[in-house]
């Protein structure tokens, strides 16, 4: 039962990297420019991806272990879900209405230490509230659905083997 446990964070491991493939693919391969919400749900997408893999250390037998791996990754799920939330609305909003995302991260990162080793993860100009689609559905969309896939894998996963135990 444990090794399904891995597997679920595995299983987030891997939609975590084929999403932020994804999103380098459509600046670097398509050269659509990100805004600076669409950074920050790449940024916590990745953030997913990597505290997955360091969940998988912890002692997964337990389920308090499990509990921190679900309250780890869910943390940035979370607040990609929720900046994605946030600009659909902002991009609901009439041009008028619009506030400006403020500067690029690259602007605001220049001179921290390893800058040129992130640079190209943080690289981007676009308007937050310019809508870009990928099989007609917008951007921040599909970062909702997956940041919900990835809480309700979780959760979901967690609350089976919870039970589970109380079974046996």
């Amino acid at each position: 039962m444990i090794g399904s446990y891995r597997k679920i964070l595995l299983g987030i491991f891997a939609v975590a990297a084929v999403c932020t493939a994804m999103s380098l693919y459509m600046q670097y391969g398509r050269g659509m420019d990100p805004c600076v919400m669409c950074i920050i749900q790449r940024v916590s997408i990745i953030f997913v991806g990597l505290l997955s893999l360091l969940s998988m250390l912890l002692p997964l037998k337990h389920r308090w272990a499990r509990t921190i791996a679900a309250m780890l990754v869910s943390i940035p799920a979370l607040w990609g879900g929720w900046t994605a939330i946030s600009q659909l609305h902002l991009q609901s909003l009439p041009l008028e209405q619009q506030p400006s995302c403020g500067a690029p991260w690259t602007f605001r990162l220049q001179g921290a230490p390893l800058f040129d080793w992130y640079e190209p993860i943080i690289r981007g100009y676009g308007q937050c509230g310019t809508v870009e689609y990928f099989l007609s559905v917008p951007f921040p969309w599909w970062s909702l659905l997956v940041c919900a896939f990835i809480l309700v894998g979780l959760w979901g996963g967690w609350w089976v083997m919870r039970h589970h135990e109380i079974a046996e």
